[in-house]
């Protein structure tokens, strides 16, 4: 992800999804939605892929 904290990032998306549903967004605003959205997406996807590539399968057959 960029430098920003997810923290911040999702108040962020908040805010904008608060305002949209109360009295629409800019393009601007639409555009930076959307974009911070896919960091979001994208940072999930990414600590998904981090727990996945730590599995270790094990054979019951073999006990490792």
């Amino acid at each position: 992800m960029l430098t920003m904290d997810i923290k911040v990032l999702i108040q962020r998306i908040n805010e904008l999804a608060r305002k949209k549903k109360e009295c629409g967004l800019t393009e601007d605003e639409l555009n930076e939605q959307t974009r911070l959205r896919r960091i979001y997406i994208d940072n999930i996807k990414e600590q998904i892929k981090l727990n996945l590539d730590c599995i270790e399968f094990v054979d019951p057959k073999e006990g490792q």
